[in-house]
């Protein structure tokens, strides 16, 4: 059953803290996951969090210091010292270890850093963090386990168990020839089975998926994705063996790419949560406000010039319908964009460009037929003329043709060109077929009339 924070737990919680009650405090903990006592400490007051954090023991502090949320870790990090921090480190994975300092300034990673006591776990956490953010190397850790083709079963058997000490989770089991390279994977049924003179050379698996140590991390988790992989080795450009990626970094690289996409998508060019500063969170919203806003002041200037269908008294019922025709080109735009967007970044966006173009322009046609029947339906039921019945009709097909090749091609020009295709959806989208909407209505509508 889950565990769920409630109103009592935490009543509870502070009055234990506020009497220093110590045993009691542990024993709370004792059998609680440590994502849950993160959610605890992100419940709690800065004092109280850095009270539990310095009780419990570093073996499970560091555990719970990588769950909490970024804003609670900082302040916490803030106010422990390098040494203190660097015990918390050294209980740690490199690759969160090095997650953690990296938070940090280049002043304080230099002093957590001397203060770890181990210096191969110190000399892996400077080499992961000299690689470029949202590389793979900057995901990798250094535990896994390997060996060598020359060992034998027998021998690879006992290194193996050494190795898998420092190991949490042991997914595979690489081989390397002598200069480090990888070679292939051992599979523990073989090794198993395997006589204990036979050499690892004679039993290895020679194929391998693996990623270079420079590849982006999204292309990492499409890699992953599309392989079902739970692990994944990572080489440098002469196929040594550097470390590895698992499953857990890479659902942290998705989350983080879905939150931004939404966000993107939402007309927001920053990373903001709700309790940000006001400052961070106008910074964040007011771009796309602004685009918004001179998308809409486009849009009264397009209307102005079809000043001559508001002066005559007969057609100026079609001012009426120019909401409508806003809100469909939008809503078609946004629908055709966040298909591609998606389809982007699964990578199912393949084949020509013109079949792809001949389905949209189908797919808008239907839809513009059957919501243009509805159209003709609701305008006779109102008595208006059947020529202005076909004059919204057909600018409302027109509409969602354009507006849908807008919402597919703009994603793929953006992807072609490096830039995020998020951008395309929301109100980039919705504010460019506006202008388009409006253009192409009152222009298919004063030909049709004749006005």
């Amino acid at each position: 059953m889950a565990f769920e924070i409630t109103n009592k737990f935490l009543e509870n919680l502070t009055e234990l803290i506020a009497t220093t009650n110590n045993p009691a405090i542990t024993e709370l903990f004792e059998d609680l996951h440590y994502a849950d006592i993160a959610e605890v400490l992100d419940e709690l007051d800065f004092d109280e969090s850095i009270y539990i954090i310095k009780l419990l023991d570093s073996e499970k502090t560091s555990e719970i210091l990588t769950e909490l949320d970024g804003d609670t870790r900082e302040k916490i990090l803030k106010n422990l010292s390098a040494k203190e921090i660097a015990k918390e480190i050294g209980e740690m994975d490199t690759d969160d270890a090095a997650d953690i300092i990296g938070e940090l300034s280049e002043e304080r990673q230099q002093r957590v850093i001397s203060a770890l006591k181990d210096d191969e776990h110190a000399a892996d956490i400077k080499e992961l963090l000299s690689y470029n953010n949202n590389s793979a190397g900057s995901l990798m850790g250094k535990e896994l386990v390997k060996v060598y083709e020359t060992w034998t079963v027998a021998g690879c058997m006992r290194r193996i168990r050494a190795q898998a000490k420092e190991v949490s989770r042991v997914h595979s089991i690489y081989v390397v020839d002598k200069q480090d390279k990888l070679i292939g994977r051992l599979s523990l049924k073989d090794l198993i089975v395997a006589k204990n003179e036979q050499k690892i050379s004679e039993i290895y698996i020679a194929k391998v998926d693996a990623v270079n140590v420079n590849e982006d991390d999204e292309e990492v988790a499409k890699i992953m994705s599309k392989y079902d992989l739970e692990a994944i080795p990572v080489v440098d450009d002469n196929n040594v063996l550097l470390g590895r990626i698992t499953i857990d970094d890479i659902v942290d690289v998705l989350k983080e790419e879905a939150d931004k996409d939404y966000q993107l998508a939402n007309g927001l060019t920053q990373d903001v949560e709700a309790d940000d500063t006001v400052y961070e969170l106008v910074k964040g919203r007011l771009p796309w406000l602004i685009l918004g806003l001179f998308g809409s002041l486009g849009a009264v200037i397009i209307m102005q010039n079809f000043q001559t269908i508001m002066d005559n008294p007969e057609y100026k019922a079609l001012f009426f319908f120019t909401p409508l025709i806003a809100a469909v080109a939008g809503n078609v735009g946004v629908q055709s964009s966040a298909i591609i967007v998606q389809g982007l970044a699964n990578d199912l966006i393949k084949g020509s460009l013109w079949r792809r173009l001949l389905k949209e322009i189908a797919i808008s046609l239907i839809n513009g037929l059957l919501l243009s029947i509805i159209i003709i339906a609701f305008t006779k039921i109102l008595g208006f003329p059947i020529s202005f019945s076909v004059a919204i009709s057909i600018s409302l097909m027109s509409v969602i043709i354009i507006a849908s090749l807008i919402g597919t091609f703009v994603p793929i020009i953006l992807e072609k060109r490096g830039i995020d295709p998020a951008l395309a959806t929301g109100p980039f989208i919705t504010t460019s077929n506006d202008i388009f909407g409006i253009l192409i209505y009152f222009s298919i509508a004063q030909l049709i009339l004749g006005i």
